[in-house]
């Protein structure tokens, strides 16, 4: 009874010996990334129904994957004593807002076809190519991509970048990053604060980070 009793940890140290040993990080597959919980693109639809679209606007192209930096430079992750450092909304957003905006922040989420902000939009994949899939609404065949350019606002806002939305444990205040990184080089970032009244949110305050021209270096990065 003895021996029949530890035969199986036996087989299963043998088993322990010679299975392969784990390969490095590198040659591991690298996870997917999580997809952006619903709650958040209430949000991210008030924002861009009221910074970015115009009456020309025909489609907005978003990068899939959310951003994890505030500045296009930025070496460092965002953490709380950063936002301290930089004094966002002279120091009045509320700690809570502050923390869950640093810790949903610190990797990429993916973002899914949940936007309604009124207008046909693409995403753009992680190594830059357009993805074919438009949401919402079907181009027109013969779509003109920038034949508005010099006649008014851009039919197209290419594009657009959102962070994971923060919230207060009320579930009453929200912020959000938002970049605009033009093909041409341009661009700005923006920190958007909202506030929730009687069910629907609403723009509280923003702030702009950065602004990048076409023959110059980002400005506004501290």
């Amino acid at each position: 009874m003895r021996a029949r009793t530890l035969l199986p940890f036996v087989l299963a140290g043998l088993e322990w010996l010679i299975a392969p040993a784990p390969g490095p990080a590198s040659d591991r597959p690298a996870e997917s990334p999580l997809p952006v919980p619903a709650e958040e693109y209430p949000i991210y639809d008030v924002v861009v129904r009221s910074k970015f679209l115009t009456s020309a606007t025909q489609l907005v192209i978003v990068e899939r994957l959310t951003a994890t930096r505030l500045y296009p430079a930025q070496d460092q992750p965002t953490t709380r004593t950063f936002f301290e450092q930089h004094g966002y909304f002279e120091g009045r957003l509320p700690a809570e807002l502050k923390q869950d905006f640093v810790a949903k922040n610190s990797r990429p989420f993916k973002l899914e076809p949940r936007f309604d902000f009124g207008v046909p939009y693409r995403f753009l994949s992680a190594d830059g190519a357009e993805e074919q899939e438009v949401s919402l609404a079907p181009l027109p065949v013969a779509f003109p991509r920038r034949s508005l350019v010099q006649e008014g606002p851009p039919p197209v806002i290419d594009r657009l970048a959102f962070s994971r939305v923060a919230f207060t444990s009320r579930r009453d205040q929200a912020l959000v990053y938002v970049a605009n990184n033009r093909p041409d080089g341009s661009g700005a970032g923006f920190l958007f604060w909202l506030h929730r009244s009687v069910g629907s949110w609403e723009l509280h305050d923003s702030e702009v980070l950065w602004i990048a021209q076409v023959d110059g270096p980002p400005q506004g990065e501290r």
